[in-house]
């Protein structure tokens, strides 16, 4: 990583070094432009070090070990013996090594855009410092990505809390782990560690922008797994003993030996000093920024988490790539229709496109199917029929706007679902579409068929 700010002018400085401003920079390359990357932490930004990757790798052990402990054939013994997750962490600490070369560094070397290790701040709307040298630019992109956010809860300050960030490097399970919240992080960093054999408890309402069959079948597949749901809000902690206790707005306490907090996300941009740039921001302070990602200053530009754009790596890439295009001259916005997403809880809870409810608040007459994976040959053969797919269509039309799954490979079963949306399918032609048996795609078929015929089918038919 490059320590030299040059004095010859880029025409790109990019702030962070995440999904966002890899892609701002790769893209302002294949068009010949010069770029440099300005990173106060470590290479990588979110995903590669504190998100996606650690929390699936993590993940994924956790679930091996799950499956030998809830093995549904019975004459296939399995069995699930003590965790070692210190083991766990550097195995996961090895891999994030590799990927922030390859994927970080090595790529940046290959595009040939420096990455200067420094922290960056403007000092009015055409200029940035780092570390107090002014860096000279033709555009500029925010791209420094979000935090866990910290509730304002009484008792909280003081208390040894977890993250999700912190909670990935531990050494040693916790006897007992309380969880605040029920979105995605929560979700994951809860089955996480039940899944490794630790009691947990959520406090807060789970999956509270999934469609509601989904969310409910979730929640009895926690219970099935140990998980204690309290569907209620955090109010305050406290502690008894060497216990963290938390009370909920109906009273209830709820202990553990160990507090995760997964409230949300907040925007990372503390000494930015974005108010000298003339750059606004909105009341949760994201950089607030048009169709074409430019900020308040036509020579800022944001993109990726920053902006509170959708919280996932691939938006983030796409609105960097977007933000680099404009600020060389092109007019470009990124199009989100069948927006896929994939919470990786096990089953998968996955979506494409819209929901019931926000179809509906569009002024979308919509139709909607639920299937149960009782009635998907692959769950049955599965031995897991735990899950539910719901599909999304316009009433008048028949055309696709949603398609939502809790099933096992429910996030790979989104791309076929984007696919269907973006090319505007009708029920009837995504019933009629070609899909390899026993494969749990194949319930997107299934549900869509609901749309024409409710009575039951044989198996292929």
């Amino acid at each position: 990583m490059s320590t030299s700010i040059s004095t010859a002018a880029v025409d790109l400085a990019i702030i962070g070094s995440g999904g966002a401003a890899m892609s701002a920079a790769i893209h302002a390359s294949l068009l010949g432009a010069t770029a440099v990357v300005i990173e106060r932490g470590t290479l990588g930004g979110t995903c590669v070090n504190v998100g996606c990757i650690p929390s699936k790798t993590l993940l994924a052990a956790a679930a091996a070990r799950h499956v030998a402990a809830t093995n549904p054939f019975r004459g296939a013994p399995t069995s699930a013996g003590p965790v070692d997750l210190a083991a766990l962490v550097s195995q996961k600490d090895e891999l994030l090594g590799r990927l922030r070369q390859a994927k970080y560094a090595d790529v940046a070397a290959a595009y040939d855009f420096p990455v200067i290790h420094g922290s960056a701040s403007f000092d009015g709307p055409n200029t940035l410092l780092v570390d107090g040298q002014p860096l000279t630019a033709n555009a500029f992109i925010v791209a420094t990505g979000a935090e866990g956010a910290v509730p304002d809860l009484p008792g909280l300050v003081g208390t040894d809390y977890l993250t999700s960030t912190t909670a990935m490097a531990l050494d040693a399970l916790p006897e007992s782990l309380v969880v605040i919240g029920g979105g995605y992080v929560g979700l994951e960093q809860a089955q996480l560690f039940a899944h490794l054999g630790v009691p947990v408890t959520i406090v807060g309402r789970l999956a509270p922008r999934a469609e509601p069959e989904l969310a409910s079948v979730l929640r009895r597949v926690f219970l099935d797994d140990g998980v204690t749901v309290v569907n209620d809000r955090a109010t305050a902690v406290g502690h008894e003993g060497q216990m963290v206790t938390v009370t909920t707005r109906r009273g209830r306490m709820v202990t553990g030996q160990r507090l995760l907090v997964a409230t949300g996300r907040t925007p990372r941009t503390d000494g930015l000093a974005l108010e000298k740039a003339g750059v606004n921001t909105d009341d949760r302070g994201f950089v607030v920024t048009d169709s074409q990602q430019r900020s308040s200053n036509p020579k800022v530009y944001a993109a990726g988490d920053v902006t509170g754009a959708p919280q996932f790596v691939y938006v983030a890439a796409a609105t960097g790539k977007v933000a680099a295009h404009n600020a060389l001259g092109r007019d470009e916005q990124v199009d989100y229709t069948g927006l896929p997403s994939v919470t990786f809880t096990r089953p998968q809870l996955a979506s494409a496109g819209l929901t019931e409810q926000q179809a509906l608040d569009q002024g979308i007459d919509c139709s909607c199917r639920v299937l149960d994976l009782a009635d998907v040959p692959r769950a049955l053969v599965n031995h897991d029929t735990r899950g539910v797919v719901k599909v999304v269509a316009d009433a008048q039309t028949s055309r696709v706007v949603g398609v939502h799954a809790l099933a096992d490979s429910a996030g790979e079963m989104m791309l076929a679902a984007t696919y269907a949306i973006k090319a505007g399918f009708t029920t009837d032609q995504l019933a009629d579409t070609w899909v390899p048996y026993l494969t749990m795609a194949e319930s997107i078929r299934l549900t869509a068929w609901l749309f024409r015929n409710q009575l039951p089918t044989s198996c292929c038919a």
